[in-house]
């Protein structure tokens, strides 16, 4: 044993310090080489699905909705091409339009991002969903009274932000209804109207100042 292994780190020398270290270091790597290899073969393990049609069921505006879908088919284009429910619209097809959005267990989401098999077994709720008895909802309401609509193509999808935000908070601000209605463009311009609409809901005061939605200030 040379001088250096005289060196003592404690009651060891530096020799049974590096031996201690490398069986440390050798038994965290089998047992993290374990782990990596059971997910590995639970995930061998599970059902591949696809890429032929599937049944899969939908719980649409409170009815059960069967279909036959591919595994690739996007909630909107099932609603509305292997269903009748038209009101969710296509814009951009890429989650920066907001026109396809419904709400997912009161939650806003873009239909044309989510795969129609992931949304089962839960409550979807689409603008066709909203009116009952032939009675529109307090925002359908507004957006007719405030005329919060031109084209008419965007209106489903800010309808749909804006009663999910309402179903949250009763009385949002308007800093809140502009948040909520980040997510949607309407490229004719009827800005104004949607937030005196939302206001009127929300029963705050109505300035007749144009009120318009800084989009960069919001994603910043």
């Amino acid at each position: 044993m040379n001088d250096s292994d005289q060196e003592v780190f404690g009651p060891h020398s530096r020799r049974t310090f590096l031996k201690s270290l490398g069986t440390a270091a050798v038994t965290a790597a089998t047992v993290q080489t374990k782990a990596v290899a059971a997910e590995l073969e639970k995930m061998n393990a599970e059902k591949v699905i696809g890429p032929d049609a599937v049944p899969v069921t939908l719980n649409v505006n409170g009815e059960k909705i069967k279909l036959m879908l591919e595994p690739r088919v996007t909630l909107l284009d099932a609603l509305r091409n292997y269903h009748s429910l038209t009101g969710a619209k296509e814009g951009c097809d890429r989650a920066t339009c907001g026109a396809c959005t419904v709400m997912m267990d009161d939650v806003p989401v873009y239909s044309c991002q989510k795969l129609a098999i992931e949304a089962q077994g839960q409550q979807i709720t689409t603008v066709e969903g909203l009116a009952k008895n032939g009675k529109l909802n307090p925002v359908q309401q507004a957006f007719v009274e405030k005329d919060a609509l031109m084209c008419g193509y965007c209106t489903p999808g800010f309808i749909m932000s804006l009663t999910a935000l309402f179903k949250k908070n009763s009385t949002p601000t308007a800093e809140e209804i502009k948040h909520a209605c980040a997510g949607n463009i309407c490229r004719c311009g009827t800005h104004p109207h949607i937030m005196q609409a939302a206001l009127a809901v929300a029963g705050k005061p109505i300035s007749n100042k144009t009120e318009l939605i800084d989009y960069a200030k919001l994603a910043s």
